[in-house]
Parts: structure tokens; C-alpha cells; sequence
């Protein structure tokens, strides 16, 4: 009978340490889901009831030019920033983990800064820095040019790229820091080991170093799918402040935006809100579950 309530008294107790967490979850995040696939099946405005249109609204925007544009921009973001920007954050921790004492924080304070900036701030200063008649950046392309100014904003070639570099550069500071943490996780004794072994830096690099961060990889992998494929802010700022043609700056994010906010269309706001959360959810199991599986072999 003891044994029993002691088990009673453990569940309770495990119960209310795990309900903040449960009743956070289903406020914050399970209930404004459900309210939103209960919208994107009618055609509500943005605030007030509508009337149920069953997958209509899924049906028109996946036929939807805009939102095919939008779709392809943020897939093409996506292969210019996630794989880029985790090994670039990569070889940054490499060489930072290389550095001790104070020049070893002082590099890594460079490098996190930009993270702290909001991204109003960040988005003017490259605005700034790619101007055509001051921006600094315009004298390196001068370099490739003949002198020449391009507007990197302001082409619908070059702008999806500019937001890639932009975003990398504000965000690999975080980056930076787990791929430190990974490296200074390892134990000396195992590189002191491989030096024993002659062991050229390339082979210690592949034969060490990289299977024992790759849990960190493949979390920094999905963790930037998964914050990419949100992107609204940079490319909308950027065009806005660059006046950029609209269908170079739009993103999955901005047809969220357009419909919900200035088109009062909640309904096929959500219906693409919906959409985008399948596509993410999907996508970001898919492959944390092959990088995890790869990491295994």
C-alpha cells in the first residue's frame, strides 16, 4: 500500500510540474492552430465569423501565380542561406576555437553583435552599405564591374542573394556559438591521440572532429530550414526601403500578409499560413530524421 501512494504522490507531483508546460502549449500554440485551419476552411475576414467554403481557398492559392512566386523566392532563399550559413558558421568556430584569451572573445563579439541588432536597424544599414551613389560595398563590385555601380537591391536577379548574404551575417552568430560548443566539448586526448597517429589535418577533421559535431550540424541544419522558411522581414524591409519589384521580394510570409492585413482575406491568409506550417513541419522532420539517420551509420 505504501509503494502505491508513494506512485499517487510521484504522478501528482510529476503533474504539476509538466502542467505550466502542457497549459502553455495548448494556449500559445495548439489552440491558435486549430483556430487557424478552422479559418483557412472558410472565408472569413481577417476579424469576425465567415462562411464555410470547405478547400477553396487552398484550391486558389496553390493555382495562385503570386503565391507559386513566393513559394519558389523562399525555397530559392533557403538553398542560398541554410547549408551556406551552417558551414560558413562552421569554419568561423574552427578558426575562433584556434584563438584564446581575450583576441578569442573579442573575434567571437564581432561575429555575435549583429545578432542583437533588431532587424529594422540591420536592414538600413545594408540599405546603406549597397546604396549606388555611397554605398561601400559599391567599390568592390566597381572591382568587377569597371567601376560601375549595380543596385543589388533594386534587381530582381541579385536582390534574393542580397537578402541570403544580409541574413547570413546577422544570424551566424548563433551559429557560431553551438559549433563552439561542440568543438570545445571534444576531448583533447583524442586529437593528442590522432597527433601520436600522424595524422594530417584533413583526416583528423573527417575522421574526428565532424562525427562528433554532427548532432550539433544536423540541429543547426533544422533549425535554420525551419527559420528560413519563415523569412518575411529582410526581404520586405529591404524592398520596401530599396523599392524593389514586388515579385522579387515575395516570400510565403508576404502572401500571409498581403491577404490577412491588406486584403481583410483571413480565410486564404490562413489557408497559405496552413500550408506554409505543413510544408515546414514536413520538411524540417524529413530531414532532421535523415541527418539523424546519416549520423548513425
Amino acid at each position: 500500500m505504501a509503494a502505491v501512494s508513494n506512485r499517487k504522490q510521484d504522478n501528482v507531483v510529476a503533474a504539476l510540474l509538466v502542467a505550466p508546460a502542457v497549459i502553455a502549449f495548448l494556449v500559445i500554440f495548439a489552440y491558435p492552430t486549430w483556430r487557424m485551419v478552422a479559418m483557412s476552411l472558410t472565408n472569413a475576414p481577417l476579424i469576425g465569423p465567415g462562411e464555410w467554403v470547405g478547400l477553396d481557398n487552398y484550391a486558389r492559392q496553390l493555382s495562385s501565380p503570386q503565391f507559386q512566386k513566393a513559394l519558389l523566392n523562399t525555397l530559392y532563399f533557403i538553398v542560398l542561406t541554410v547549408i551556406p550559413g551552417t558551414f560558413l558558421a562552421l569554419f568561423i568556430a574552427m578558426g575562433i576555437n584556434r584563438l584564446s584569451g581575450r583576441i578569442q572573445m573579442l573575434v567571437l563579439a564581432c561575429f555575435f553583435l549583429p545578432s542583437i541588432l533588431p532587424v529594422s536597424v540591420v536592414t538600413q544599414i545594408w540599405t546603406w552599405i549597397a546604396n549606388m551613389q555611397y554605398g561601400v560595398i559599391q567599390h568592390v563590385i566597381g572591382l568587377f564591374t569597371g567601376g560601375r555601380p549595380l543596385p543589388v537591391l533594386r534587381s530582381p536577379t541579385y536582390f534574393m542573394p542580397s537578402v541570403a548574404v544580409v541574413t547570413i551575417w546577422w544570424t551566424i552568430g548563433f551559429n557560431i556559438l553551438l559549433f563552439l560548443a561542440a568543438l570545445r566539448s571534444i576531448s583533447p586526448d583524442v586529437y593528442e591521440a590522432a597527433a601520436l597517429d600522424n595524422a594530417n589535418r584533413w583526416r583528423v577533421f573527417s575522421r574526428i572532429t565532424w562525427p562528433l559535431i554532427w548532432p550539433v550540424t544536423a540541429l543547426v541544419l533544422t533549425l535554420q530550414l525551419i527559420a528560413q522558411f519563415k523569412i518575411f522581414a529582410q526581404p520586405y524591409l529591404l524592398g520596401y526601403f530599396a523599392h524593389t519589384p514586388a515579385d522579387a521580394q515575395a516570400v510565403v510570409m508576404t502572401v500571409i500578409y498581403d491577404l490577412a492585413f491588406k486584403q481583410n482575406k483571413g480565410g486564404e491568409g490562413a489557408a497559405v499560413a496552413t500550408i506554409l506550417f505543413a510544408i515546414i513541419l514536413i520538411a524540417s522532420v524529413l530531414q532532421y530524421q535523415f541527418l539523424r539517420a546519416r549520423g548513425e551509420k
